[in-house]
């Protein structure tokens, strides 16, 4: 899932504060799992920006929706009235959220109210850790379905280095077990540690967002 955290409050009322009408959309997938974008949060987000602004002697007018998904255009249609009645709309959605927005309703300003910070996994309640980057190449059958790309925090391919102890990385040793010590406990318990034998050639990263913007194409399914 795509994880986010909502934007310092400072940034999102500079954005709202020159508007006399502001809508605030909200997500109900994946940021409203991790808690910074589904109806809970927009309307926490919205009550603080009518308590600040009302601080400075303002009644800003602000309008709360959800949609299922601000990252398919479909979802967003019944958005159209909303968006055109108002000055500004706050996104509580992904980066992909935001822009989809700002695409699909070219004249409206479209400000973004969280930062997207990772590909993750729920550990427990309130904690999200990072287990994917996205590369375009994946090689989680190569190291025990570990991605030492994500989790190892020098990226290495062919590791560990001379830093972790005790199973802990040195970059954050409370907090950040060392992927290599994973990927080494995890073939040896699925009998594949031959695996480690192997060199890996150093990454190819045009598949990566090195390569430049990417895009999937499914020639099976387009017209």
């Amino acid at each position: 899932m795509i994880v986010a955290e909502r934007k310092p409050f400072a940034e999102i009322l500079a954005n709202a504060r020159g508007a006399d009408k502001v809508l605030l959309v909200g997500c109900n997938t994946c940021v409203a799992i991790c808690l910074a974008g589904g109806e809970k949060e927009v309307a926490v987000t919205a009550a603080q920006l009518r308590l600040a602004l009302r601080g400075e002697g303002r009644a800003l007018r602000i309008t709360e929706r959800c949609v299922e998904r601000q990252c398919e255009p479909e979802f967003n249609e019944d958005l159209g009235e909303a968006i055109a009645a108002h000055d500004v709309v706050l996104s509580m959605a992904c980066g992909v959220g935001v822009q989809t927005l700002a695409e699909q309703f070219p004249e409206a300003i479209v400000y973004p109210a969280l930062n997207t910070t990772f590909m993750g996994r729920p550990e427990e309640r309130g904690v999200w850790s990072e287990r994917c980057l996205g590369c375009g190449d994946c090689v989680l059958d190569k190291f025990g379905g570990v991605c030492p790309i994500t989790r190892c925090s020098k990226n290495l391919l062919n590791g560990p280095c001379g830093g972790s102890a005790n199973g802990r990385c040195e970059v954050d040793p409370e907090n950040i077990p060392c992927a290599w010590q994973l990927v080494y406990d995890r073939l040896v318990r699925i009998g594949q540690l031959d695996r480690l034998m192997a060199v890996e050639p150093p990454k190819d990263w045009s598949t990566a967002r090195h390569g430049g913007p990417r895009r999937a194409v499914r020639e099976d399914t387009v017209p």
